[in-house]
């Protein structure tokens, strides 16, 4: 029993310790239904959906994008927090795509440029993602 207790207590300093010592890791912030995308590549890509984003990141390995979805989208002012530039646009059926560059970790080629920012808005929505949206949305 003290052991478990003690164990319970340096498990909480490190969590603790974790939150207060690294730096923020998230691509997105004030998003919901945030989710990881681990492997090496898209043909690879795993997604793992989470409502604690912060804690999740401090406990999964080999991330290679992250994406978040919005209500109420601006577009102009996301694109201002991440310092983002809209590279190309593409328009289907149902939504307008964004591909961008931007302050973001993550980026892949496409089309000949370097895009690290994949904005997706449907219906008054969007879902933001860098590199790009894997899985579809």
């Amino acid at each position: 029993m003290k052991l478990a207790c003690v164990l319970t207590a340096v498990f909480a300093c490190i969590t603790i310790a974790a939150f207060t010592v690294l730096p923020p890791r998230l691509c997105f912030k004030g998003g919901k239904n945030y989710t990881f995308y681990c492997g090496s590549s898209s043909a690879d890509c795993r997604e793992v959906l989470t409502s604690s984003p912060d804690v999740k990141r401090l406990f999964i390995k080999d991330v290679c994008g992250e994406s978040a979805e919005y209500e109420n989208f601006d577009l102009e002012s996301f694109l201002k927090s991440v310092n983002g530039k809209v590279v190309f646009m593409e328009e289907l059926s149902d939504s307008v795509n964004y591909y961008c560059t931007a302050d973001l970790p993550y980026s892949v080629k496409l089309y000949g440029h370097d895009i690290n920012l994949h904005v997706c808005i449907k219906d008054g929505s969007a879902k933001a993602a860098s590199p790009i949206i894997f899985g579809g949305y």
